[in-house]
């Protein structure tokens, strides 16, 4: 039985376009990917609530608490692995894995 081949990466931007508090989104296929910069490391959420299907990218990314907060009805999230820190959200977000290879950083949808 054969593995099934591995998703491609995809690129996000140069490391030098998301500085520490930053944020910008990327997409994979249909799949919007919300990557923060918190303190020089890269977090990729799926940039959807868990609460109710808003963009978590409307919201305030706070760089020194790690934390996004969705503007709809201000549930918030730890970026740093997708944790839903509060009301009225209580599932977490889904992480994707980060890399940054080249001066650049990578993400990917890696669901099944």
């Amino acid at each position: 039985m054969s593995q099934p081949a591995e998703k491609p990466w995809v690129f996000v931007c140069a490391t030098s376009q998301l500085l520490p508090g930053e944020r910008t989104v990327a997409w994979d296929g249909d799949t919007a990917i919300l990557v923060v910069n918190y303190d020089g490391d890269f977090y990729a959420l799926e940039d959807k609530c868990s609460h109710e299907d808003f963009e978590l990218s409307a919201g305030n990314f706070d760089g020194e608490e790690a934390t996004i907060e969705c503007v709809l009805h201000g549930a918030k999230f730890d970026v740093r692995d997708g944790r839903a820190l509060c009301a009225p959200a209580y599932e977490p977000v889904v992480k994707f894995p980060v890399k940054v290879e080249d001066g650049g950083v990578w993400t990917r949808d890696d669901r099944g």
